[in-house]
C-alpha cells in the first residue's frame, strides 16, 4: 500500500534500479494500430525465441530479483505514434528503433541485436529522399519537430504495470498537491500555465475548475470525456491505451482542486483496449491505496467509475454526456446553467477531456512557466493531432502550439503521397473546417484557426490531394453530422437533413445556383440556431469549402463536371484513338457492353450505357481511357 510519499519513492527507486539491471528490454507497440497489424504475434515470437535460447526474463521476476543478474525483458507499450510504419519495436538500452517488423524478423533481431548488440539494417527507418538509415527515433523526421507532453510515456512504459508509471514520476503530482498545496494553489498553477481544454472548445481549464470550486455543495464530480467520435481522430484512445494512470492522476488532481470525491471516466465502448487498460489502472491504483479513502494519509478521498458510451457522437457534448452517465438518452441541454454549477445529478461537475487531464501532472511537477514555454500567444503547451489521409507518414503527432500546417504535413508527415499535390486539410473533424494551400503557413493554435473559420477541435487532421472532390468531402461530413444528430432541436435535425439533400443533388449533377444559395443560407441558420456546440459547428465543412473551393461547386452546377473526377454521376469516359490499339480487353471485360469497336481499330464508349465502374481503366494496358 502506497500511503506515504516515502513508500511511493521506494517503489520508484526500486523499479528504476531493476530496469537499470536489464541486459536488454524489447518494447513492442501494443496500440490498436500495431495490434491490428500483428504486434501481439511478434511479442509471442520474441518470448518463444528467447526462452529457447534461455535469455528470457519476465518483468515480475526481474523486479523481485534485485540482487541477481537480469536477462532480457519483452514488454508491451502504448502507441509510439508512427502508425504508418507499424508494427514498431524499440530495443533498450541500445536505443534501437525498428519499423514494419514481422514475426519472421524476430530470430534475426535476437541474434544480431540482443546477442551481438548490432542493429538489423533493413528494419531501421530509411529516409525515402536520402536513403539514410536512422538508428533511433530521434533521427526520424516524423519525430524531430514533436514535443511529447500528454504522450510522454506512450511507447516507453508498459501501460498495464502501475510500477512502471510510478518509475516515471507517476502519482508524484497528486502527492505534491495534497501534501504541499491548497486546492486554490493547484487551480492557480493550472490557470498560470494557460492550459486550455483540448477537447475542442479551448476553454481555460483553471477557470472551469474555479467555477466548480466556488459553487458550494456537499457533493461534486469530475468527469473524463473519452467519447472521441470524430472520423479520423484517435488521440484520446491512444493516451488511454498507452498511459491510463496519467489520466487517473489527472482526474485526482481535478477532484482535489474542486473538492470532489468521485469521478466518472466516460469512454466509448468501441475502444475495448482503452477501457480494459483504464479499468486495470483504476483497480491497481485502488489496491495500492492511491484511490479511495484518505489518500496519502490526508482528508482527501477520491474514487473513479467507468461508464462505457454507446457510440453516439452527440455524447461528446458535455451536457449530453452527463445525461448518458445518468442513464438517460444522450441529448444536450441549453446552457446556462453550466455543468460547473449544475452538472451530474444536479451537482457541480468539472468535465475535461483525456488529453487535458494528461497534461496536468507534468504541469504540477514542472511548473506553469515550463508549460508556457511551449506554444504561442494564448495557446500554451502542446497539442496532439491524428494525422491521416493522403500523406506519407500517418500517425499520432504532438507538437508545440504554433507549429505551421506546412511543418506538420511536409516535415513531420513527409509530404503528400508520391506523384500527387497538396489540396486541403480537414481539421477538427465534422465540427472543424477545411484549410487549403493558402493556409500552409498558418500557426496551428486556437485563435489563428478561429480566424479562418476552422478550429483545433479534438485534433483530427485529414490531408487531401488533388484527387479529392471538396463537394463530396462536405457531403461526407454532413452525412455524418445528420446521422449523429440527436434530433432535439429543429435547426440541427432538419437543417442538416436539408443540407445533405442539397449536397447530394449537387454531386449528382442536378444542382442549381438557387440550391447553392440555399445551402449557404441553411448553413448559417444551423450555425446560429442549433442548441449545442456540435450542432452549431456541423456546417463548418460546408462553409469553409464554399469559401475556399467555391469554384468546385460551380463546376458541378454550371458545367456538370467534377474537377477531381470523383463524383460517379458526373464522370465521363472516352477512349483516346491515338493510344487505343484495339486489343479488345476493355470490350470483353465491360459488364454492360458499353464498349464497341473492331479488333485492331480504336474502340468507343457509349456514355448512355456506361455505369462508370472503372473496369475498362483497370484492364487497359495502354492508358488509352480518359476519365473526366
Amino acid at each position: 500500500m502506497l500511503k506515504t510519499t516515502e513508500a511511493l519513492k521506494k517503489v520508484q527507486t526500486g523499479v528504476q534500479k531493476a530496469i537499470g539491471k536489464q541486459k536488454a528490454r524489447v518494447l513492442l507497440c501494443a496500440g490498436t494500430g500495431c495490434v491490428a497489424n500483428g504486434s501481439l504475434k511478434i511479442y509471442d515470437e520474441f518470448v518463444r525465441v528467447l526462452k529457447e535460447k534461455k535469455l528470457y526474463t519476465t518483468v515480475d521476476v526481474l523486479l523481485q530479483a534485485e540482487g541477481s543478474d537480469s536477462g532480457i525483458v519483452v514488454s508491451h507499450s502504448g502507441c509510439h505514434g508512427f502508425c504508418q510504419r507499424g508494427p514498431l519495436v524499440r530495443i533498450e538500452p541500445l536505443d534501437i528503433f525498428y519499423t514494419n517488423v514481422k514475426p519472421g524478423d524476430v530470430a534475426e533481431i535476437v541474434e544480431t541485436t540482443l546477442i551481438k548488440g548490432e542493429p538489423v539494417e533493413h528494419l531501421l527507418y530509411h529516409d525515402p529522399a536520402t536513403g539514410k538509415a536512422s538508428r533511433n527515433e530521434e533521427g526520424v523526421p516524423f519525430y524531430k519537430k514533436q514535443m511529447r507532453v500528454s504522450l510522454q510515456n506512450c511507447g516507453k512504459i508498459n501501460p498495464e504495470d502501475i510500477r512502471e508509471y510510478i518509475a516515471h514520476d507517476g502519482y508524484q503530482a497528486i502527492a505534491k498537491a495534497v501534501l504541499e498545496m491548497t486546492p486554490e494553489e493547484v487551480i492557480k498553477t493550472v490557470l498560470d500555465s494557460g492550459l486550455r481544454g483540448r477537447g475542442g472548445g479551448g476553454f481555460p481549464t483553471g477557470r472551469k475548475w474555479q467555477f466548480a470550486r466556488d459553487n458550494k455543495s456537499d457533493k461534486k464530480y469530475v468527469v473524463c470525456n473519452g467519447d472521441e467520435g470524430d472520423p479520423g481522430a484517435f488521440m484520446d484512445r491512444s493516451v488511454l491505451e498507452g498511459d491510463p494512470h496519467r489520466v487517473v492522476e489527472g482526474m485526482m488532481l481535478a477532484g482535489y482542486a474542486i473538492g470532489a470525491d468521485e469521478g466518472y471516466a466516460y469512454v466509448r465502448a468501441e475502444y475495448p483496449l482503452a477501457v480494459s487498460r483504464l479499468r486495470k489502472a483504476i483497480e491497481d491504483a485502488r489496491k495500492e491505496g492511491l484511490l479511495g479513502k484518505n489518500i496519502f494519509g490526508t482528508n482527501f478521498s477520491f474514487d473513479i467509475n467507468i461508464k462505457e458510451g454507446a457510440g453516439a457522437f452527440v455524447c461528446g457534448e458535455e451536457t449530453a454526456l452527463l445525461a448518458s452517465v445518468e442513464g438517460r438518452r444522450g441529448m444536450p441541454n441549453p446552457r446556462p446553467p453550466y455543468p460547473a454549477v449544475k452538472g451530474l445529478w444536479g451537482q457541480p461537475t468539472v468535465i475535461n477531456n483525456v488529453e487535458t487531464l494528461a497534461n496536468l501532472s507534468p504541469i504540477l511537477l514542472n511548473g506553469p512557466e515550463w508549460f508556457r514555454s511551449y506554444g504561442m500567444g494564448n495557446s500554451s503547451g502542446t497539442k496532439t493531432f491524428a494525422l491521416a489521409g493522403h500523406v506519407v507518414n500517418t500517425g499520432l503527432v504532438e507538437i508545440p502550439m504554433g507549429r505551421t500546417l506546412r511543418e506538420i504535413v511536409f516535415e513531420i508527415g513527409g509530404g503528400v503521397r508520391e506523384g500527387h499535390q497538396f489540396k486541403a486539410v480537414q481539421i477538427g473533424g465534422p465540427s472543424g473546417g477545411c484549410l487549403c494551400e493558402q493556409h500552409l503557413d498558418l500557426p496551428m493554435e486556437y485563435d489563428s484557426l478561429k480566424s479562418v473559420g476552422a478550429m483545433v477541435g479534438s485534433g483530427g487532421m485529414v490531408v487531401m490531394d488533388e484527387t479529392t472532390c471538396m463537394v463530396r468531402i462536405a457531403r461526407f461530413f454532413m452525412e455524418f453530422a445528420q446521422n449523429e444528430s440527436c434530433g432535439k432541436c429543429v435547426p440541427c435535425r432538419e437543417g442538416t437533413k436539408q443540407m445533405l439533400g442539397l449536397l447530394t443533388k449537387i454531386t449528382e449533377g442536378q444542382g442549381t445556383m438557387e440550391d447553392l444559395a440555399l445551402l449557404e443560407e441553411l448553413a448559417l441558420s444551423v450555425r446560429d440556431g442549433a442548441l449545442c456546440g456540435l450542432g452549431k459547428t456541423a456546417p463548418n465543412p460546408v462553409l469553409t469549402t464554399l469559401k475556399y473551393f467555391k469554384h468546385e461547386y460551380l463546376a458541378h452546377i454550371q458545367q456538370k463536371r467534377c474537377p477531381a473526377g470523383e463524383c460517379p454521376a458526373l464522370k465521363s469516359y472516352t477512349i483516346d484513338p491515338e493510344k487505343c490499339k484495339g486489343c479488345g480487353l476493355c470490350l470483353r471485360n465491360c459488364p454492360v457492353n458499353a464498349i464497341s469497336g473492331e479488333k485492331g481499330k480504336p474502340h468507343a464508349i457509349d456514355g448512355d450505357k456506361c455505369i462508370k465502374c472503372d473496369t475498362c481503366i483497370q484492364k487497359c494496358r495502354f492508358g488509352a481511357i480518359n476519365k473526366n
